[in-house]
């Protein structure tokens, strides 16, 4: 008889071999450390808030860290152990052991008083100013465990608060600030937040001109004398503070340097000067229009120093993207007895030109292309006000394996040209900002030749003229009031032709158009902010064509508005993208996305154009189906159909997906997507396209599947093998197909999985 071995088993075998496997690779007297135990009043002398917490913090701050433990085993450990070691510093042995694995921890480098001394006082900065801690080992199977126990003792909590009571500048400054201040009675004893009040009171100081004062000058003297667990705060200024931290300072000359060189100094500086207002120019080679400065720097002469004006002014010229270095140095003048200080700005630029290469992925779903190669020249300064020229030609491709569809792929070439300027451009007056993020003007003309293999090319031009201004680190707004396309149909095959004969509803999207009108992005993105271990991006977008331009036009006989004889484009097209990434592990990241469209035309139009319609499928998308295949609704556009792209005026679709890092740049994922597109009316030809927000649900495409991706940082290539688990074209109950799902099953699979290769990640 055959007996079934149940797979946890194994695991917890397995797990036991390696175990012993690490053992044994210790020499004679060695043990294996294994971490700290933390016990916290062992004695029920009191309880401890968030003692969870506090036993986390706690054990993070004990040294060594043992080897690392995934599942309970430790493999790094016995790939350290199984490598041996190498005869030479290279080949695989040497990879396997110092690059993979990790040497043993032993319970020999455990310091047990350091660590004692370590909790102490860290207990200590959290107010338990009473605190004891005693470590001890415990060795069991040659492996070792130390136990650290700590005594509390009752939290100490602030009873009074005083400030510097004489009349000093400086403590006319903080008394005025004190309601703001983070030290509160009734609040616990903290050591964090006594720094943090320093740095706010400095912070202060320095907006009022005090330069050289520093948190250091702040002394905070506690009394834990009072009884009862509590303690008095007295905030005082040292005594041996120097007397150039004691007084505000004022802006006397600006220098600025716009060539600066370090083996240039002493040429540079022998220059003659330009004046500009307040602005002594160093240019000899009048590189730049002084007006440039004017709106980059925010002192004047005779201006108190502030601190946020000092940020606000290196922030802007390193955010202009026009210097390599930038260096803002403040100097007494007359060794600190006028109070006054002299700010030179010294500025190193960076190449005039330079060419770059991007190998990018994008997820747009009016947009062909799946992976992007772009080609960019940059020209900086073209006009002396520190403008940028940006000329890029790019290529790009969309492609999947599928029997039905292989070698039908799509391409796009491009070319644009973008000329932006360093300020708002606006036709009646220029608007102040006052961001450390500079605002731009651009003018942008491009082009783009879009190619769908045995069916069709169509060109598309544009011009563009908007703003791009950053609210902050995190927000971005994009607006381009003026924004004109032409779009034209260059060439298109037999089979084609007669499609679009066949279906005229779904090809009058095909046709040549103007569409001129505005929109506006507002994107939000945290995910430059590392630390966070929850990142969010999101981004809205509005169209509009034909609304205000279409006044100007009379309607033909046949009702449409023209302009040269070619079609003028009315819709309004919204669009929003959420995007979630929550760090589960410092390897495994689980991301969510939600995209949104809705596309509304009207009067001269019948349908969204083309170009502005939503596609669902692809390798981007929803990638167990073909790209642009599925919808709209529950309409099936047959596999051997002559023209199989389905665009919509409405999207919905979620992704979900699990990335985990498997080794060196390779990492794995794990996907779910769902969606769909619809039309807001009814094709007749295409029975079940209509969107109803009632039925909506019942009608998404689902599919799953796993990939590989090669993160180098630089670049991403992607492959996701998906397949389909539910299918909105089935009758209503068939349409989820997990018992259909036979990977064993030559047919089965040459119908449903879909191998997407793609630049970037998806989302």
């Amino acid at each position: 008889m055959i007996r079934k071995t149940n797979p946890l088993c194994l695991l917890l075998v397995a797990g036991l071999l390696a175990a012993c496997s690490n053992i044994k690779y210790l020499k004679p007297g060695q043990n294996l450390y294994t971490g700290a135990e933390i016990v916290i009043n062992p004695d029920s002398s009191g309880r401890v808030k968030d003692e969870k917490g506090l036993k986390a913090e706690l054990k993070s701050k004990t040294r060594p860290k043992p080897n690392k433990k995934i599942l309970g085993l430790r493999p790094k450990l016995y790939i350290y152990n199984i490598a041996g070691e190498p005869k030479k510093k290279k080949g695989l042995r040497h990879w396997l052991r110092t690059k993979v694995g990790e040497p043993p921890v032993l319970s020999s480098e455990v310091r047990l008083k350091l660590n004692n001394d370590v909790l102490r006082s860290n207990l200590i900065s959290q107010g338990y100013l009473q605190a004891t801690v005693t470590g001890d080992t415990v060795t069991k199977n040659r492996k070792t465990k130390a136990i650290y126990t700590a005594n509390t003792g009752q939290r100490y909590k602030i009873n009074r608060v005083t400030f510097p009571p004489d009349s000093s500048p400086i403590a006319a400054i903080v008394n005025a600030n004190k309601e703001k201040s983070l030290l509160k009675p009734g609040s616990y004893y903290s050591l964090d937040v006594f720094k943090q009040e320093r740095e706010r009171i400095d912070n202060d100081l320095k907006e009022k001109g005090f330069f050289y004062f520093s948190p250091d000058y702040m002394i905070l003297k506690v009394d834990s004398t009072i009884g009862k667990h509590e303690v008095n705060v007295n905030l005082r200024v040292k005594e041996t503070t120097p007397d150039a931290s004691l007084k505000p300072y004022t802006i006397n000359n600006i220098r600025i340097y716009p060539n600066y060189y370090l083996n240039l100094d002493s040429v540079i500086r022998r220059t003659k000067p330009v004046q500009y207002k307040d602005f002594e120019i160093y240019d000899r080679r009048n590189t730049f229009k002084p007006q440039v400065f004017e709106r980059m720097i925010f002192f004047n002469k005779g201006d108190v120093y502030n601190r946020r004006d000092h940020n606000l002014s290196l922030n802007r010229l390193v955010n202009l993207n026009t210097f390599k270095f930038v260096k803002a140095e403040f100097n007494p003048v007359d060794s600190f007895k006028n109070n006054q200080l002299d700010l030179s700005v010294y500025l190193t630029p960076l190449k005039r030109n330079s060419l770059s290469l991007a190998v990018t992925g994008t997820s747009k779903s009016n947009n062909f292309v799946g992976s992007e190669v772009t080609l960019t020249q940059l020209t900086r300064n073209v006009f002396r006000g520190a403008e940028q020229l940006n000329i890029s030609v790019g290529g790009g491709f969309e492609t999947q394996v599928k029997g039905t569809q292989a070698g039908v792929s799509s391409y796009s070439l491009s070319a644009e040209g973008k000329l932006s300027f360093p300020r708002f451009i606006t036709p009646f007056f220029e608007p102040k900002s006052t961001s450390a993020f500079v605002p731009k003007t651009n003018v942008t003309l491009g082009f783009q030749l879009i190619n769908r293999a045995n069916y069709f090319s169509m060109g598309s031009a544009k011009g563009e003229f908007g703003y791009n201004w950053k609210e902050s680190a995190f927000k971005e707004h994009v607006l381009n009031p003026i924004s004109i396309n032409f779009v034209k149909l260059i060439s298109q095959t037999d089979s084609f032709r007669l499609a679009r004969q066949n279906n005229p509803v779904l090809f009058s999207t095909y046709e040549n158009q103007f569409i001129i009108g505005s929109n506006y992005t507002y994107t939000y993105n945290n995910q430059i902010d590392q630390t966070r271990r929850n990142n969010l991006f999101f981004m809205g977008n509005v169209q509009t064509a034909g609304n205000v331009v279409g006044l100007f036009f009379k309607e033909k006989e046949d009702g449409s508005k023209r302009l040269f004889n070619t079609s003028l484009t009315q819709f309004v097209r919204f669009e929003a993208d959420l995007r979630d990434y929550f760090k589960i592990t410092r390897g495994l990241t689980w991301a969510n996305r939600l995209n949104l469209g809705y596309g509304y035309a009207y009067g001269n139009s019948s349908s969204l154009p083309f170009v502005r319609q939503f596609f669902a499928g692809g390798s981007n998308d929803i990638r167990a189906f073909a790209a642009r295949s599925l919808g709209p609704g529950t309409y099936r556009v047959s596999p051997n159909a002559l023209f199989a792209d389905q665009g919509g005026d409405v999207k919905m679709m979620l992704n979900t997906e699990l990335r985990a890092k498997l080794v060196s740049v390779l990492y794995g994922a794990l996907f779910v997507d769902a969606g769909n597109v619809w039309l807001r009316r009814e094709d007749p030809l295409r029975p079940g396209s209509q969107f109803r927000l009632s039925n909506a649900f019942d009608e998404l495409a689902v599919g799953t599947g796993a990939g590989l991706r090669v993160d180098a940082s630089i670049f991403v290539v992607r492959l996701d093998l998906a397949f389909p688990i539910r299918k909105p074209y089935l009758p209503e109950g068939q349409r989820w197909v997990f018992d259909e799902v036979a990977f064993g099953d030559k047919g089965w699979r040459r119908e449903n999985l879909i191998l997407n290769i793609g630049i970037g990640y998806p989302f």
